[in-house]
């Protein structure tokens, strides 16, 4: 005779009806094969998948996939048929939905982060006050590796940012690698008002489109993807050089089409050669923060000179 039929020693020693029990290994059984499937699906494809990008991808996709399939075998185990069961559920959960609403706004977001894909991993990307790379998106945060802050330019800080997904709902987003892969830049090139600025702005319209290499015709044909989704303008795609009068002098700027990641090499390029071309004419100058006496009658034009006469002079001398 049997002393121990099945679950007997578990029920005199947790107290667990042999039903719940039965429950209870075939949750744990249900979960370990879905583990084990994961687990010789992701070996397999890794083993034939070198694109980091695409082994990104699967993981997440796959990993979503068995918590959902495991969700509903557990849940199929245990309240089928359990009206009761389901009805305190449903009551528990919408408390859980109240007192954990930040929770809930941020596996919504995450739903909508799937769905409309406003940002996806590898997308360059600001979010109120911080900037980043999008380096990872789970069911409650996402994390973007940060840029600027302390570091010019769009340079990298190596801290990584753990943002709530709610904060979508709640920030405006900035996306610098959809619509487009590109972005305006502008330099800005202050002259003094003696320069020849004529001369300048002929050394800086072949400066940047030297180093404009950028191919419009690629990005018309990004555009026109583009406008299937959002209604973007027509604009002018090669690069040009503005003139504008500043308090201190002639203000040239520079404006041209690069990737985002490439904007501080392409301005370091680009400033190295107006630094050499400058320095070889005499007749070309930076402007910088000055104080100076302008004295009318001798350095005005012939015609525009105030006449130097007591008589005539309506401000008297310091």
């Amino acid at each position: 005779m049997d002393l121990f039929p099945p679950y007997t020693w578990l029920e005199q020693a947790l107290g667990l009806p042999p039903d719940i029990q039965g429950q209870i290994f075939r949750s744990i059984s249900a979960i370990l094969i879905l583990w084990l499937i994961h687990w010789i699906i992701l070996t397999v494809a890794f083993r034939r998948v070198e694109d980091l990008a695409l082994r990104y991808r699967l993981r997440k996709s796959l990993t979503y996939a068995t918590v959902v399939v495991g969700a509903l075998l557990v849940g199929r185990i245990w309240f089928v048929g359990i009206q009761p069961i389901a009805t305190f559920l449903g009551l528990l959960s919408a408390g859980v939905a109240i007192a954990l609403q930040d929770l809930v706004a941020s596996f919504a977001a995450w739903v909508f982060l799937l769905w409309r894909r406003p940002f996806e991993v590898g997308d360059r990307i600001q979010i109120g006050d911080h900037a980043g790379d999008v380096i990872d998106i789970r069911v409650f945060q996402f994390t973007i590796l940060e840029i600027q802050n302390w570091v010019h330019a769009d340079q990298p800080t190596g801290r990584i940012i753990h943002i709530p997904n709610n904060k979508i709902f709640k920030e405006p987003q900035m996306n610098f690698s959809r619509g487009t892969r590109y972005i305006w830049n502008e330099l800005p090139i202050l002259l003094t008002f003696e320069s020849n600025w004529e001369a300048a702005k002929g050394i800086l319209n072949e400066i940047v489109h030297r180093h404009s290499d950028v191919d419009a015709s690629s990005v018309k044909q990004e555009l026109i993807r583009a406008s299937a989704r959002f209604r973007l303008p027509q604009v002018d795609f090669e690069p040009r050089v503005f003139t504008s009068v500043e308090d201190s002098g002639v203000l040239l700027t520079l404006r041209y089409i690069c990737e985002p990641r490439r904007r501080r090499g392409t301005t370091e390029a680009i400033w190295e050669d107006v630094l050499r071309a400058f320095a070889e004419r005499s007749d070309i100058d930076f402007a910088y923060p000055t104080v100076r006496y302008y004295h009318n009658p001798v350095e005005g034009k012939q015609d525009a000179k105030a006449d130097p006469s007591p008589a005539n002079s309506s401000h008297r001398p310091f």
